[in-house]
């Protein structure tokens, strides 16, 4: 099954220069933004109230969102638990958006729980609100740290496999690629100000797990085209090997994309972000894994004798550095 030919000639390293301006480009307003703007942080992050309500007889989410929406309470996250008559709700305190403050214990959670309890009752008699406790921002600002060291551990992991596996040329370009894809994936949600929460930080992983296959697939093909060919030039094996996978690279894309749209519109909201960050996070991997990590390659000056087997046969290359 293949949407381009095998064998098609599209010279995508003539478009280096522009290709690799535009993610540049994207990488500085990704990094501006995330600076300037910051990111919309849910309540994992900024802290807040936890509810746990149980109901009779089966519920829908989005009934119990537009009942605490109804009752005054804003923005409210709501999620099953293990069924459908067993919900958690956590939200930000209308009359205490400082998370400092909430901390601190000036939110009076007895209050804030009979609000809740009143909205939800009013739409459902048969609710029954039971624990609630208050989400410290502290918790949040931990997790915000160890999402970002769990980022770092997972290129440096894919780099190190890539330095063994391939060269350290692929190391680098994709080490690089893979910047690009987190940073601009995250810059759109801080221009959009989308909430970022736990789950939409755990997509960002999952973006960065998911670039790297198709950029593993052209480096493959590029080895094989370098033990292949006999002298061929680097900018034409490297044109070669985009070719020769693009088919499979974009089936992928579409595929996996179609997969996430499913699970937006049918998933409900509580997958909504996770669903976005994936849509973003496929097409800025994919683009990066046709446009900009083979362009890399070339210009760190990637080479037949860098992937050519060090062996007895092969006595000249022993001898090379």
């Amino acid at each position: 099954m293949e949407i381009f030919n095998h064998n098609s000639n599209i010279n995508f390293l003539g478009m280096r220069k522009i290709s690799i301006g535009i993610a540049v480009l994207l990488m500085i307003a990704s990094i501006a933004l995330i600076a300037s703007r910051g990111l919309n942080y849910g309540l994992d992050f900024s802290g807040g109230v936890s509810v746990d309500v149980t109901y009779q007889q089966p519920v829908d989410t989005t009934d119990v969102v537009a009942a605490l929406e109804k009752g005054g309470i804003h923005n409210p996250r709501v999620q099953l638990l293990g069924g459908t008559r067993q919900v958690t709700i956590r939200f930000q305190p209308k009359d205490d958006a400082n998370p400092a403050a909430l901390n601190a214990g000036k939110a009076n959670l007895d209050a804030i729980r009979a609000d809740a309890t009143k909205a939800l009752q009013a739409a459902r008699p048969d609710a029954t609100v039971g624990a609630s406790s208050l989400v410290s921002a502290e918790v949040g600002d931990e997790l915000r740290s160890d999402g970002v060291v769990a980022a770092i551990v997972v290129i440096i992991g894919i780099s190190v496999y890539l330095w063994i596996r391939f060269e350290s040329r692929f190391a680098i370009a994709a080490v690089a690629t893979e910047i690009h894809d987190a940073l601009v994936t995250v810059g759109i949600f801080a221009l959009t100000r989308r909430e970022f929460d736990l789950t939409v930080l755990a997509s960002v992983l999952a973006v960065i797990g998911y670039s790297i296959n198709d950029k593993v697939v052209v480096f493959d093909r590029i080895r094989e085209l370098f033990r292949l060919a006999r002298k061929a030039e680097p900018e034409e094996i490297l044109n070669r090997s985009i070719n020769n996978t693009l088919s499979r690279t974009i089936i992928t894309s579409l595929f996996t994309s179609i997969t996430m749209a499913a699970l937006y519109f049918f998933g409900g909201p509580v997958v909504h972000g996770f669903a976005i960050t994936m849509l973003i996070g496929i097409l800025v991997g994919t683009l990066s894994s046709i446009f900009v990590a083979s362009p890399i390659l070339l210009w760190l000056g990637v080479s037949k004798k860098d992937l050519m087997p060090k062996t007895r046969d092969n006595p000249e290359l022993a001898r090379r550095p």
